[in-house]
């Protein structure tokens, strides 16, 4: 997979990209990282990126011409016929773990940091992009949210984390919470591993673990069974 990452700020990009299974994925040749820094693409002598927007409104917007010379820039160096773009945006379809699994089976993933108020409004209409927000907050730019997309994304793909049945366990991949877990010691502060998990017997741990991950949905996120039955009627 190729993913690359349009930002204004690249410095807020490299650290979490070089560290844990990011990195050992680009070390494996599983995954290629390009970030490219929004002001190499600026037409005025400058490099401004943005402008204050028409009407007089608040706030400065991300200009439409950068992003234009990028995108094609990419699409054209990297011969990619079918772009796959994201926008990451306060305004876009909350991220879940379904999304996630979507975007890990493509090959080349494109995603666009918003920052300050937007982007033009051209842009979004002209590139119909993905529009992608991880919660109903607002930060400073869309930098760290995509570093969120691309760990959640590239931990999917195969031959990036040694076991990819633990992935396959993990919260939200089935819309339930995951069941909980225990290691040594088996007696911590008198806090007791249960008796099922010690048995040795396959079929009623998985069934504890089972009851278990419904109990911790129902009790934290009941939502999360209450959209699975309507996504199953």
């Amino acid at each position: 997979m190729k993913i690359h990452i349009i930002t204004a700020f690249p410095n807020l990009l490299s650290g979490p990209l070089n560290e844990s299974i990011v990195k050992r994925s680009q070390e494996k040749k599983l995954v290629e990282i390009f970030i490219h820094d929004l002001r190499d693409y600026s037409i005025d002598k400058h490099k401004s990126i943005d402008d204050r927007p028409y009407g007089g409104s608040p706030g400065m917007i991300l200009k439409p011409e950068p992003i234009f010379k990028c995108i094609e820039f990419i699409i054209e160096k990297y011969s990619i016929s079918v772009p796959y773009l994201i926008f990451l945006t306060p305004q876009g379809k909350k991220y879940s773990q379904v999304k996630a699994i979507q975007l890990a089976e493509q090959d080349n993933l494109i995603l666009l940091c918003g920052h300050y108020k937007g982007v033009d409004e051209r842009v979004r209409e002209y590139w119909k992009m993905d529009e992608i927000s991880i919660g109903d907050y607002v930060l400073t730019g869309g930098e760290l949210p995509a570093l969120v997309v691309l760990d959640s994304v590239i931990r999917l793909i195969p031959g990036v984390i040694s076991d990819i049945n633990s992935a396959k366990t993990d919260s939200f991949y089935q819309n339930k919470l995951d069941c909980p877990y225990y290691t040594r010691p088996e007696n911590f502060k008198e806090m007791i591993v249960p008796e099922v998990l010690l048995s040795g017997h396959h079929a009623e741990i998985k069934k504890w673990q089972e009851e278990k991950a419904l109990e911790r949905t129902l009790k934290v996120r009941s939502d999360l069974i209450e959209s699975d039955d309507i996504e199953e009627s």
